[in-house]
């Protein structure tokens, strides 16, 4: 029971099973249900915070249970990054939107220093670290760019 809860929880009930992008697929769920959560932006910082041993949990267990480090079809992290990089937004549009789930891909993806690092972490924290620092990084810039109206 408690092995099939994790992999819901960290494939983010099915997303993670997308045969094309599931990281993509998993960002996009969060951005969906965070649009219709009428929520201010801080608050997706906090959500995804109170998610967060639980991600570590789901995922260290999927992880195991599968024998691989980071497997695919764990995308809880990808689903707490997102919601991190929109709490650096300052005004919710639809400009806001998109350049939130962009920024994440592209940090997630590129893995800026020290986000590679934190993959090395041990098992499930290793699997979530690195999609949260790119959730901050996402939020930073987000938050500068709306100092100065550019979204």
């Amino acid at each position: 029971m408690k092995t099939r809860v994790a992999r819901a929880i960290a494939t983010w009930f099915g997303c993670g099973y997308s045969p094309i992008a599931p990281g993509t697929v998993g960002s996009l769920a969060a951005v969906a249900i965070a649009y219709f959560l009428p929520l201010r932006p801080i608050y997706f910082a906090a959500l995804a915070l109170a998610m967060l041993p639980v991600a570590i949990w789901a995922a260290g267990a999927t992880a195991r249970q599968s024998k691989l480090k980071d497997p695919q079809i764990v995308v809880v992290d990808e689903v707490l990054g997102q919601w991190i990089t929109l709490a650096g937004v300052t005004s919710l549009n639809w400009k806001s939107w998109l350049a939130a789930f962009v920024l994440f891909r592209l940090f997630d993806i590129w893995k800026p220093p020290p986000i590679r690092r934190l993959e090395a972490l041990p098992a499930g924290t290793g699997i979530v670290a690195d999609d949260e620092m790119a959730g901050l990084y996402g939020a930073l810039v987000l938050f500068v760019a709306g100092c100065f109206n550019l979204y």
